[in-house]
């Protein structure tokens, strides 16, 4: 889990970078080109990014596209960097099926089985991204 955490804020990282530096010259960037220009461009230069979801990167750049949104409309400060350790998370689905949680272990997509410390019952909702 901590390398899919790691992959989600290397995403949001670079996004919000390469956001910064093309804001500064001028330029009007949006979430959907910065993806076009990760899949196309930056993912095949790091091959460790094939053995990871893609679904955690598509994430990453929804994320950073609320967190813009939600600074845009004055509800929230400017997006600012992740760091390792602090608060670290990912978001992963299972390709609209749902995912049951029951007992101790758990089949998570990408991830395997995970054992918890306390039983857990539930289901995944849908996304509607």
């Amino acid at each position: 889990m901590a390398l899919h955490a790691g992959y989600s804020r290397w995403c949001y990282n670079w996004g919000l970078s390469l956001w910064n530096a093309l804001y500064k010259d001028g330029y009007k960037p949006n979430i959907r080109k910065l993806r076009e220009v990760f899949t196309n461009h930056t993912k095949p230069l790091y091959p460790w990014m094939k053995n990871l979801s893609s679904k955690v990167y598509q994430y990453a750049f929804i994320n950073l596209g609320e967190a813009f949104k939600r600074f845009f409309k004055g509800l929230g400060k400017y997006p600012k960097f992740k760091k390792k350790g602090k608060s670290d998370s990912f978001t992963i689905d299972n390709c609209g099926k749902l995912i049951e949680l029951n007992g101790w272990n758990h089949k998570l997509p990408f991830i395997g089985i995970v054992k918890t410390c306390e039983p857990i019952e539930a289901k995944t909702k849908k996304n509607h991204y």
